[in-house]
């Protein structure tokens, strides 16, 4: 218990947080198990500071898919005990969480007829942070 206390309450050193996070690299036949990015245009419309947010966001899901990743490492060939399971689930709806918050901040970049876009949607694009379909969604908005 004492080390988690420790590490909840002090930010541990740079060099030992990326060297960690880097040992957990999301799974090839796991893709939604990443951050999903932000098309280029819709960052060019963002303000400097809804960037600045945004990429802590990313910072933060980058780390939070490495643990989810540590955590279902340990799970392989074996049956998860129950709470190792309710970790996964709630760390996983953690990411969910996050995108849609992401897309809250970046939803004053928009176009007010595109905000639709910013909805929270039942599932997450694996790849891009609106979907891989931005095209098809923006038009049936238009």
């Amino acid at each position: 218990a004492a080390s988690i206390n420790y590490m909840v309450t002090n930010q541990l050193q740079e060099q030992a947080i990326n060297s960690t996070a880097d040992k957990y690299m999301a799974p090839e036949n796991c893709n939604s198990l990443n951050v999903p990015a932000v098309i280029i245009p819709i960052w060019g419309n963002m303000s400097p500071s809804s960037r600045g947010q945004e990429i802590k966001l990313q910072r933060i899901l980058k780390l939070l898919t490495a643990g989810i990743t540590a955590v279902a490492r340990t799970a392989v060939g074996i049956e998860l005990p129950g709470e190792l399971q309710d970790a996964l689930a709630l760390l996983c709806n953690t990411q969910y969480e996050i995108n849609n918050f992401r897309k809250s901040i970046i939803k004053p970049a928009l176009n007010p007829k595109f905000a639709g876009l910013c909805k929270p949607g039942k599932t997450q694009p694996p790849s891009l942070l609106f979907g891989d379909d931005l095209p098809k969604q923006v038009k049936d908005l238009d």
